[in-house]
């Protein structure tokens, strides 16, 4: 049941209906616009959000859904339910384009999704169980008709020869016409510029008046000025009484076919119309959809039962206001259940009480016609049978009632029709009349409906209204916020207390004189003046201390979230130290080995060379000591050292980048540089392989390390009386604890790859070297060096110098899983 009976007008519902029709893409959607009624059926009401829902989703996420061709023909269908009435070309033509998209539709909501394991629209897909599709019928209409809708020449062999004679005999019209043209223009009579021309459905050519007499004919027309006329050969009039003959007979023909086709459809047209009701249901779903996008709507939590608990709840069509200011609406938090069943708002007036009565009926009638509202997504709403509302100025002249005897026959219907499923909605309650007296009626009348256990939003301005909230179970005081300091209304509704009317604030804020406010604070009492200080007072510190406590959510949040990265952050650190000091242990086992081979190698060539047994003894002491160092890696002093040492690491890294860019400064020798000339060896400054120099050009120079011929700046050469020859095997007779940790630190940062791609050819065969010079040191059996296809030229030249360096064992391809031709693996002696 909904009170009165212009309750949408009251809340704004009807502009709502408007702003939907303006989403549908045809009638048949408008109309169900105009037939959405309020439902107090849990299930249908449940149904229906699901629906809108699924269809937000549709808009958001899919692109292919059949939106393109919503036409109403079902008047049209209905028409042809007599015998010998048809559809014409263009009913046919939009008949057969939107049966084409409910039949996608269709296909489109029953497909399978494998990703959702099953349809992933179960509620539009029931909609669209039971509903026929015609693709038979759609094959009927593609014979007839051209993708232009107009009946196509083969549609009937009678309409074939008709075309076909009417083809033939206009162009031999179009003939003579010319012939008689150029005949007249040659002698004359016409202008060079003429052409035939069509009058009253026949080919004419214009001539002056006064040469009309020259050319045989008919004189169908005449210009507007007089200055032309339209004659019609008399050798062509035959011919444009046939072509006459032809067009009629064409009418006849494409109306026998549109009549053949009507009455196949006739049987049909009750499944049609029905596959149309479809339509207009997904074109009143899609509005729906559409018109929440635009206001931010969702579908709260229902429950079959009476309850209002809402978060962030807005009214939309002040959202829809305000945004085109640039504004947001103030969000409006309320909750009603069976403990607080009435809330008592009070507060300034334009505080915004008006306001958040509107908002609570306005979306509770549009979640109950199915749509969805703008909340926050953790609110909960419930289901009402009977919604009443009195707001607003009811006087009337004809029935002879005032503004209070109106409020008065609102207040006696509620009271009859109210139960504990119904929802009021009054605004300025027991307004109207003498204040004693309408408050005193305005109590007992809130009683009445306390004692039906009726759900309720009230606004007023008395106290003993606010009084009885207090005093009474189900019943809860609410106020609209106001700054005192700031003298204006926040549009906020707070819960628990009763709020002020700031009526002397806001008098002295518009500028009333003092004495005046003095004298009505001393007609009123200073008791009343206290006690609505009080009151202030008690709203301004609940509000301070929700703030407060709002502050504090806030930083216990944070302080949440800062633990749980770092100790996730610890986790990673804790995991990482692991796998670097068990990566540490194997370099260093592999490193002993490398190491003691070495010493025994250096040991068998002194003992060969005859050398002081004193050496070879510090040599197997310096091995002793090594091997004493990697047995204290995995200890729990070591894993401290690791642990400092990573912290160090850190350090290193950001000052890696300057010890690059700042080369060391060097004391220069002062010696004679002689310039570079063809013929003389010369290296790449901070290298050591050696090359001919070929050919100086301009800035650039030529120069063949081994094998390899590449194109240097100049500026990066320097002589040098080094010869190219291979590397040679150092020898050494022990490795230092300094070294032993410079080539730990070295392998610990050493990365196995090497990406040039992008680089030009010298660049990249100068990180190559370095490159395999590092892992050479290091101990690497293995690195990869990525380069890319391309054109097979950075690819070719570092190839050619691996092939010079004494170090590298083998290269090859990588396997075709993992690049292919673009990375080289390089095995290390």
């Amino acid at each position: 049941m909904i009170y009165p009976h212009n309750f949408e007008q009251k809340i704004g519902f009807d502009t709502i209906r408007e702003l939907l029709k303006g989403k549908c893409l045809s009638t048949l959607g408008k109309e169900r616009v105009d037939n959405m009624c309020f439902s107090d059926k849990f299930a249908e009401i449940e149904e229906q959000l699901c629906q809108t829902t699924e269809f937000v989703r549709i808009i958001q996420e899919e692109d292919g859904f059949p939106d393109q061709y919503f036409f109403d023909v079902r008047p049209s269908l209905k028409k042809i339910r007599i015998e010998g009435t048809y559809l014409d070309e263009q009913e046919v033509f939009d008949l057969r384009r939107s049966l084409e998209t409910i039949n996608d539709i269709v296909k489109f909501l029953n497909r399978d999704d494998e990703e959702e394991k099953g349809f992933p629209y179960p509620h539009l897909r029931t909609l669209a169980g039971d509903i026929i599709v015609f693709p038979q019928l759609i094959g009927k209409i593609d014979q007839i008709l051209n993708k232009y809708g107009k009946i196509k020449d083969n549609a009937s062999q009678e309409l074939a020869r008709i075309r076909r004679e009417l083809s033939n005999t206009m162009g031999s019209i179009s003939r003579s016409l010319n012939a008689i043209l150029r005949s007249a223009q040659s002698e004359g009579y016409v202008d060079k510029d003429v052409a035939p021309t069509m009058r009253d459905g026949r080919l004419v050519i214009p001539v002056a008046p006064a040469m009309k007499r020259k050319i045989k004919g008919i004189v169908h027309d005449e210009s507007a000025s007089g200055k032309t006329v339209f004659i019609e050969p008399a050798v062509v009039v035959e011919a444009n009484n046939r072509i006459r003959e032809l067009e009629g007979e064409e009418r006849r023909e494409i109306i026998r076919i549109l009549v053949e086709f009507s009455k196949l459809l006739r049987p049909s047209v009750p499944e049609i119309l029905q596959s149309y009701e479809f339509l207009a249901e997904i074109d009143f779903i899609r509005a729906k959809a559409h018109f929440s996008i635009q206001i931010n709507a969702i579908q709260p939590a229902l429950e079959d039962k009476q309850l209002i608990d809402w978060t962030d709840a807005v009214h939309p069509l002040l959202q829809l206001s305000l945004a085109k200011h640039g504004k947001k609406v103030v969000p409006l938090e309320l909750e009603l259940n069976k403990k607080q069943r009435i809330l008592i708002i009070s507060g300034p007036n334009a505080g915004g009480k008006s306001v958040c009565l509107k908002t609570v009926g306005l979306l509770q009638y549009m979640l109950q016609c199915g749509m969805l509202i703008p909340l926050h997504e953790r609110s909960h709403a419930g289901i009402f049978s009977n919604l009443f509302i009195d707001i607003g100025d009811e006087q009337s002249i004809e029935d002879d009632l005032s503004t209070y005897s109106s409020h008065l026959l609102n207040m006696k219907n509620m009271m009859k029709g109210c139960n504990e499923r119904s929802l009021i909605l009054i605004d300025e309650f027991g307004g109207g009349t003498e204040p004693q007296i309408g408050g005193a009626i305005a109590e007992a009348v809130l009683r009445r409906f306390n004692e039906k256990e009726t759900f309720g939003v009230i606004t007023t301005h008395y106290q003993n209204l606010k009084h009885f909230a207090e005093d009474n179970e189900g019943v809860v005081n609410g106020a609209m916020l106001y700054d005192r300091h700031m003298m204006q209304a926040l549009f906020q509704l707070q819960i628990g207390n009763p709020g002020s009317s700031f009526a002397v604030e806001i008098a002295r804020k518009i500028g009333l004189p003092e004495e005046v406010i003095a004298d009505a604070s001393q007609i009123v009492g200073s008791e009343y003046i206290n006690a609505d200080k009080y009151l202030q007072d008690i709203v301004r510190d609940k509000r301070y201390w929700e703030n407060k406590r709002q502050n504090i959510r806030q930083r216990e949040k944070q302080m949440e979230e800062t633990i749980a990265r770092y100790q996730k952050e610890i986790e990673e650190l804790n995991s990482s130290r692991k796998e670097i000091i068990k990566k540490a242990k194997e370099d260093a086992e592999r490193l002993l080995t490398e190491s003691n081979a070495k010493i025994e190698n250096t040991i068998r060539l002194i003992k060969e060379s005859q050398a002081e047994k004193e050496r070879t003894r510090l040599a197997r002491k310096e091995l002793s000591d090594f091997k004493e160092s990697i047995d204290e890696i995995g200890s729990k002093e070591h894993d401290e050292k690791i642990a400092r040492k990573m912290e160090k690491l850190r350090d290193k890294q950001s000052r890696k980048k300057e010890k690059k860019s700042t080369p060391e400064k060097v004391i220069p020798k002062e010696v004679k540089v002689e310039p570079l000339k063809p013929g003389c060896l010369v290296k790449m400054k901070g290298q050591t392989s050696v090359g001919e120099l070929l050919e100086i050009s301009g800035k650039n120079a030529i120069v063949a390390f081994g094998m390899i011929k590449t194109t240097v700046k100049l500026d990066k050469l320097e002589r040098t009386n080094s010869q190219p020859v291979a590397k040679k095997e150092q020898k050494s007779s022990f490795v230092s604890s300094q070294t032993q940790d410079e080539m730990y630190e070295k392998k610990l940062h050493f990365k196995q790859d090497l990406d040039v791609r992008g680089m030009r050819g010298d660049e990249a065969l100068q990180a190559v070297t370095y490159f395999v010079d590092d892992a050479i040191l290091v101990g690497m059996s293995r690195v990869r060096i990525l380069h890319g296809t391309g054109t097979g030229i950075l690819r070719q030249l570092i190839r050619q110098y691996l092939q010079t360096v004494h170090g590298v064992a083998h290269f090859q391809d990588e396997h075709v899983q993992f690049g292919g031709a673009g990375i080289t693996v390089v095995d290390l002696a």
